[in-house]
């Protein structure tokens, strides 16, 4: 079972957007999309770039620096589907985020 740790409050991750935080030792991006919050690893298989810092257009971020897209509710690589982030269950309780490990 995850253990759920607070992570940010709904008005702190704007729709299309990220927030990077840090749980056990992890970093993880936390983004909203569809009025929806979604954790993945933060790393993007293909570089390394910083997820968090990427925009969300239907349940896909694309990487800052060179756009390879993963599905926030899958992790699945849009552009090679070998590739797949890890994925964290997310619970709103109230304004507040939670993240489990």
């Amino acid at each position: 079972m995850a253990d759920f740790q607070k992570v940010a409050r709904r008005d702190e991750i704007p729709e299309g957007q990220g927030k990077v935080v840090e749980i056990a030792g992890r970093t993880i991006a936390v983004f909203q999309s569809g009025g929806k919050f979604y954790a993945t690893d933060n790393t993007c298989l293909h570089r390394g770039g910083p997820l968090g810092e990427g925009h969300v257009k239907e349940n896909v971020v694309s990487c800052p620096w060179h756009m390879w897209g993963f599905d926030v509710t899958t992790g699945l690589c849009t552009v090679n589907e070998e590739f797949k982030l890890e994925t964290f269950p997310v619970k709103v309780e109230g304004e507040e985020i939670l993240v489990g490990i």
